[in-house]
C-alpha cells in the first residue's frame, strides 16, 4: 500500500512547456508557383497589349484607306476614266501586302492576284471593268457600282490574313451555284 510519504517521495520530472508551433509563413517572398503565376499574367498583359495595338493601327489604316477611296469618288466622279485609274492605282497598293509583283500583273495575272482576297466573282467582275475602262477615254463606267465592288474588295483585303490568302485557291472562293 502506498502512504503519502511514498508519493510526495518520487521526484517531479522537469516542467514541460506547451506545444511551440512555427511561426505563420510570410507573405513575402511568395512561393515559386506565384512568381510563375505573376509571370504569365505579364505576359498575357504584354501580349493583349501589343494585339489591341496592332488591331487599333490596321483599323486606323483601313479607315485611311476608305477615307481616301471616297475621296477619290468626290474628286472624280463626273471623270469615269480618270476616276478609273485613281482605283486601279489604290486596288494595287493595297495588293501589294499580298504580291510583292502586284504592281507589274495585268489581264488573268491581275484578275489572280484579286482572287487572293475572297469577294464574290460579280465583284471581281467589276473590279476588271476598272483596268479596262482607264485606258478608253469615252467609257461608260457604271460608277456606283464600282466604288461599292472597290470598297467591298478594300474592307475584305484588309482584314484577309496574308498567310491564308496565299496557301488558299482563287477558284474555291466563286459564288455558289458557279462553275
Amino acid at each position: 500500500m502506498s502512504t503519502p510519504a511514498s508519493a510526495a517521495s518520487v521526484a517531479p520530472g522537469p516542467e514541460l512547456r506547451d506545444i511551440h508551433l512555427p511561426p505563420a509563413p510570410a507573405w513575402w517572398p511568395p512561393a515559386p508557383g506565384w512568381w510563375a503565376l505573376a509571370f504569365l499574367l505579364l505576359v498575357a498583359l504584354g501580349i493583349s497589349v501589343w494585339l489591341w495595338r496592332r488591331r487599333r493601327r490596321q483599323r486606323a489604316d483601313e479607315h485611311a484607306v476608305l477615307l481616301e477611296l471616297d475621296a477619290l469618288m468626290q474628286r472624280w466622279r463626273d471623270q469615269p476614266a480618270k476616276l478609273a485609274a485613281a482605283l486601279h492605282q489604290l486596288l494595287r497598293r493595297v495588293a501589294l501586302r499580298y504580291d510583292a509583283s502586284a504592281g507589274q500583273r495585268q489581264g488573268v495575272a491581275w484578275r489572280e492576284t484579286l482572287a487572293q482576297v475572297p469577294v464574290t466573282t460579280a465583284t471581281l467582275d467589276q473590279l476588271m471593268t476598272i483596268e479596262q475602262a482607264m485606258y478608253r477615254p469615252d467609257v461608260v463606267l457604271d460608277v456606283d457600282a464600282v466604288v461599292t465592288a472597290t470598297r467591298q474588295w478594300l474592307r475584305a483585303a484588309w482584314r484577309h490574313a496574308k498567310a491564308g490568302a496565299s496557301a488558299s485557291s482563287p477558284r474555291a472562293r466563286q459564288e455558289p451555284g458557279r462553275a
